[in-house]
């Protein structure tokens, strides 16, 4: 079961973590990112604030810390890519691979959130924040420079603001639908090239160049979070913003969707189910204490969500008392938490121009770590597919190279007129809840109780020293199948047709949402069917190949003593 250290040595194509501390800093940079600072305040928000860190810490415990041992761990053990791996473990399975690459193409357009706060960037270091004023050649009649105590709920009936009016005018130039795309907004298309270009430089050695960009990357967000929560704890109201972030209201705690979404963050802060922790964890050593970095990397996260839902709330509290409403109506939930709500914010500050550069270079430098390991884990996994083709020190520079030219020119509709309405259909359909749910119960199936929980145990002990505790087996085998089934059943209940405030998407929009979750659900249960039809033997004996691993020579030494044995008690008595 154990493979030799030589033998991982040996694959000098494929490379491994030059020291411990790159492999934890690029992992710690890439599962804390804009789902951190970006998305957990907004459904904090969108959820009652406290009643939102209920669920979420009871599921970081049931869910986040088990799945992502798991995966790191199957990384770690079989030194491969997430498709290539299934065939050390269930090859039956193989096809969560494929489900988990789709997850991963699609995650991968939050480059675009990337290239937004590019663009804000750029414009913060102005004498005059755009934002602020109504005087640009973009602004309404409408426009409202900024909302007060005395009239903030009839300008809101009467008028948009002016952080609104530079998001949507500005920088996106928001079509009427997703069926007028329009022109590429070519400020945002050389934002998102910028992107794009940090990305290959990040990756085009390997895992030697990652890590050493994730010295800078992983780390300086950090200084810029602290500066933001001691600003933002000073401010006038700060008190009201944290009261409503860490008061849980009771009655939301009896609402399924509360917790639903609450999963949901785990899943998408955590990376878990899109394949990339097994991507870092198979460029580990065999004996890397894999348990002990899982409990560390996912404290850390946890504990970032947490202090940047201080940071945002603060400032939430100090909006809440200028305009003279109370918190949860301070503003929209979603994008323009960080987009509209803390550069409005800024600009009431002392130094504004400070304050959003500190606030956008955060979001920027937690974004590309995220963005870059994503894509890496892509590549890698293709490089394991075709071994012979791209291993090649040359050969996997071009393919890095084509392949980031690719994924720009695809992406260019995102930097569309309308492109805020394709964007916001594949985070609705093709990234998040059902995928994701559905994809932590099939490796739980597949590992938990194929393959075997016990064996995964025994696995870990053998490479870590220290065998995990019997709670993990219980969440592998039962508590995180229940829960991520509950979840995609509720889905499926409770949904609606997306919508983008009172634009409906039109009928062959929905269909192309579908689609994309079901390309990553279907291909499941499709391999599985397609193995079990390709391979020889009785229904039985086809069962028992697939579900054994591929590469387990003490089972095939096993399996063709007992058919020896077999053959012998069939054959005929021989009279003499």
């Amino acid at each position: 079961m154990k493979s030799t250290e030589n033998e991982i040595q040996s694959d000098e194509g494929r490379g491994q973590w030059t020291s411990k501390r790159e492999y934890l800093l690029v992992v710690a940079g890439n599962v804390i990112g804009i789902g951190n600072v970006w998305r957990f305040p907004y459904l904090c928000y969108k959820n009652g604030g406290g009643a939102f860190l209920v669920p979420y810490g009871v599921l970081v415990i049931f869910t986040g810390l088990p799945l992502f041992l798991l995966e790191i761990s199957v990384g770690q053990y079989t030194q491969e890519g997430f498709i290539t791996c299934w065939n050390k473990l269930c090859p039956l399975a193989k096809g969560i691979g494929f489900g988990q690459l789709v997850i991963s193409l699609t995650t991968i357009t939050y480059v675009i959130v990337e290239a937004w706060t590019i663009f804000y960037l750029v414009f913060s270091f102005r004498s005059q924040l755009p934002w602020v004023t109504c005087n640009n050649t973009w602004n309404t009649a409408t426009c409202l420079t900024k909302f007060n105590s005395s009239n903030a709920t009839a300008n809101q009936t009467k008028g948009t603001s002016a952080a609104v009016e530079f998001w949507e005018r500005r920088m996106l130039g928001m079509s009427g639908g997703i069926e007028e795309l329009g022109g590429v907004r070519w400020e945002l298309a050389l934002c998102l090239l910028a992107c794009w270009v940090f990305c290959y430089f990040s990756i085009w050695k390997g895992v030697k160049s990652s890590g050493k960009v994730a010295y800078f990357t992983a780390t300086f967000p950090y200084v810029m979070l602290l500066i933001l929560l001691i600003k933002g704890l000073t401010l006038p109201g700060a008190s009201e913003g944290i009261y409503y972030y860490l008061y849980p209201d009771i009655n939301r705690l009896a609402d399924l969707q509360v917790w639903t979404e609450a999963g949901s963050q785990i899943l998408f802060s955590y990376a878990l189910t899109a394949g990339v922790l097994n991507v870092l964890g198979s460029y580990n050593k065999y004996n890397n204490n894999c348990y002990k970095d899982c409990l560390w990397i996912c404290l850390l996260n946890t504990g970032t969500s947490l202090v940047a839902g201080f940071a945002v709330f603060s400032v939430l509290g100090f909006m809440a008392r200028e305009q003279g409403v109370t918190v949860d109506t301070v503003t929209d939930s979603g994008p323009g938490l960080a987009f509209i709500a803390y550069p409005q914010a800024a600009a009431l500050m002392p130094l504004p121009q400070f304050w959003t550069v500190c606030f956008f270079l955060m979001l920027v430098l937690l974004a590309v770590d995220s963005h870059f390991v994503g894509v890496e884990s892509i590549f890698t996994t293709m490089k394991d597919l075709f071994p012979k083709s791209f291993r090649a020190r040359v050969r996997h520079e071009i393919f890095v190279l084509v392949g980031c030219i690719l994924f720009f020119i695809v992406q260019l509709t995102l930097v569309t007129e309308g492109g805020i309405y394709v964007f916001s259909l594949i985070d609705f359909y093709g990234s998040t809840r059902a995928c994701m749910n559905f994809m932590a119960i099939c490796e739980c199936l597949a590992l938990g109780w194929i393959f075997g929980a016990d064996r995964i145990s025994d696995i870990i002990e053998d490479m870590t020293g220290h065998r995990p505790s019997v709670f993990f087996k219980v969440c592998w085998k039962f508590i995180i199948p229940l829960l991520s089934l509950s979840s995609f059943i509720l889905y499926l209940v409770n949904y609606k047709h997306f919508k983008i405030n009172d634009y409906i998407y039109p009928d062959w929009a929905y269909g192309l949402g579908w689609t994309m979750t079901l390309s990553s659900v279907l291909i499941v249960p499709l391999w599985a069917a397609g193995q079990m039809c390709l391979t020889p033997g009785t229904f039985r004996q086809r069962l028992s190949v697939l579900c054994r691993p591929a590469e387990d020579p003490d089972w095939r030494r096993n399996k063709t003593e007992e058919e020896g044995a077999m053959n012998e008690l069939m054959m005929p008595a021989v009279t003499t």
